[in-house]
């Protein structure tokens, strides 16, 4: 995450709302970016300074001296700006410009259907280009997230929720809302889009502090008498290069055509249905449910910073139209929110997965699989969420309370019927989906009173005598694994790597054709096939 968060620095953005304030001990945790999150690209940020050495063919300056839409008639002063940038996208940066454009036709057609209704000129569709190149999971430098790098403070002021568990600015839908909402109350102000733009880049007061001092009410005035303006109120470059950069990749995307790009599809938007989901929801069993991978269901909800929706609210899911019925089916069963109870666990130095795992009896692909990530590395101050059995408002991964008696009579029963062997990596989760079952039933079946399991127990599937159970008691040995190439870093050992995995050191052995006596090395790679 360090490495991530360093290169995020890439990024640029001078959006100065003030973040809406956290706990001292959750600012650290809270603050960090998505572990998919990207930086902004490079071109977005550019900034040519002088005239390149290729000239506009004639087309090119055809087009450029056009006027349309937004674009009012320009001094040649301030004409100069918009040909940089207009070059700079043609030809230099033009192979972004036309990822960009391939970027945002899934999400085009909805966007000019919003600012349609909220009335708002059709040539602002085009914001997202200059803001992030259309990247839902774009994050800058300073905290600016998704397709419309809202900050998390002026995202708050218009309903998207930011937190450990969610980040609606990379809701292209609820932000695309939030950014017509936001946009209208600016040119509402001002009373120009040019300087409205302004504002949306560097902060309504910051426009304003600067217009009042430079005593105008005009855009490129103002960036005229900026160096006479107090360091306070001072533009930066990103916010005078702002609008001429807009203008150029208006002109641009008005003349696809006549400047050589490939045209924009506007057929080509996702057919989605919006369903909301109660707190707790899993996720990734909501995908399966469709038949989809996480990251195909993760495409189409990048709000989500983990596999469970939050257990404090209501959230909204986009679901492909062609699965959304059997994915609506399983929201309505038992099991679809077995982590609404769950454990936020604060790592404490000295901590890893494997000591989370044992304290909370949760397999450790389990816990990466819930938080969304593959590292091995947690730092102090790092939040963990450990998942429960679904009891809702209750921590039900803690410790488990005490088997009442029928509890234990229940239990004895079921290891006389048991029909299946817990294996290494099971979870009552896992084995409710394999069974078709949910995880109440499995545990009142068995009198578990936790969901810890341990490898040999013998759990008792009810109805086990239908076909359809038996197949699963086959299917159950043929348990899809991940694999994992894992990098020996210095001071491991098959002991200790076997520990991080929850796995045995036979079968790392096995999958890697060594002996437990065989040596590792730093930098060696092994396989490790997760459940």
């Amino acid at each position: 995450m360090g490495l991530l968060i360093a290169s995020l620095a890439a990024g640029c953005s001078t959006k100065t709302t003030p973040e809406t304030a956290l706990p001292v001990e959750e600012q650290v945790a809270e603050n960090l970016v998505p572990e998919d999150a990207e930086a902004l690209e490079p071109e977005i940020e550019a900034a040519p300074e002088v005239a390149p050495d290729e000239d506009l063919t004639q087309t090119e300056q055809a087009v450029l001296n056009q006027r349309f839409g937004l674009l009012f008639d320009l001094e040649p002063h301030e004409n100069e700006e918009v040909e940089l940038f207009f070059t700079y996208y043609n030809h230099k940066a033009r192979k972004t410009m036309e990822r960009w454009l391939k970027r945002s036709q899934p999400y085009l057609p909805y966007v000019r259907r919003v600012f349609t209704q909220y009335g708002l000129p059709q040539d602002l569709v085009l914001l997202p280009f200059v803001e992030s190149g259309y990247n839902v999971r774009a994050y800058s430098w300073a905290g600016a997230g998704g397709m419309w790098q809202f900050m998390r403070g002026t995202g708050s002021l218009y309903g998207l929720k930011s937190d450990w568990w969610i980040d609606e600015r990379r809701d292209p839908y609820k932000a695309t809302d939030a950014a017509a909402r936001h946009l209208r109350d600016l040119y509402d102000k001002f009373g120009d889009w040019y300087l409205a733009l302004a504002a949306y880049n560097a902060g309504e007061g910051k426009i304003s502090r600067a217009l009042k001092q430079a005593n105008c009410d005009d855009f490129f005035e103002l960036t005229e008498k900026n160096r006479k303006l107090s360091g306070r109120n001072r533009l930066k470059l990103e916010t005078r290069h702002y609008v001429p950069k807009f203008i150029a990749i208006s002109k641009i995307f008005q003349n696809l055509d006549t400047l050589g790009f490939e045209p924009v599809s506007w057929d080509m938007e996702l057919e989605i249905v919006p369903v909301k989901v109660p707190g707790g929801t899993d996720l990734l069993a909501l995908a399966r449910a469709g038949g989809m991978t996480w990251n195909d269901f993760h495409d189409l909800n990048p709000a989500f910073r983990r596999q469970v929706s939050p257990p404090h609210m209501e959230a909204t899911a986009y679901l492909p139209s062609d699965k959304a019925d059997k994915m609506v089916a399983y929201l309505s069963e038992p099991g679809a929110q077995p982590y609404a109870g769950y454990t936020r666990h604060r790592v404490r130095s000295g901590d890893s997965w494997w000591i989370i795992s044992r304290r909370y009896g949760v397999p450790i692909n389990v816990l990466k699989s819930v938080n969304n990530t593959r590292s091995n590395t947690l730092r102090p101050g790092q939040y963990v969420m450990v998942p429960g059995h679904g009891s809702r408002g209750s921590s039900t991964a803690s410790a488990p309370a005490p088997a009442s008696s029928s509890e234990a009579q229940t239990r004895a029963i079921a290891a006389k019927r048991g029909n299946y062997v817990v294996r290494s990596g099971d979870t009552l989760w896992s084995i409710a989906q394999s069974f078709n079952t949910t995880v109440t039933t499995l545990r009142k079946s068995n009198g578990l009173s936790s969901s810890r399991l341990k490898v040999g127990q013998k759990l008792y599937i009810p109805n086990s005598s239908s076909a359809a159970t038996k197949q699963a008691v086959k299917d159950a040995v043929k348990v899809k694994t991940e694999v994992v190439h894992y990098k020996v870093r210095r001071g491991d050992n098959l002991y200790s790597i076997s520990r991080k995995f929850g796995v045995k050191v036979s079968d790392l052995c096995h999958w890697n054709s060594i002996s437990a006596k065989t040596t590792i090395y730093a930098g060696q790679k092994l396989k490790v096939y997760v459940q």
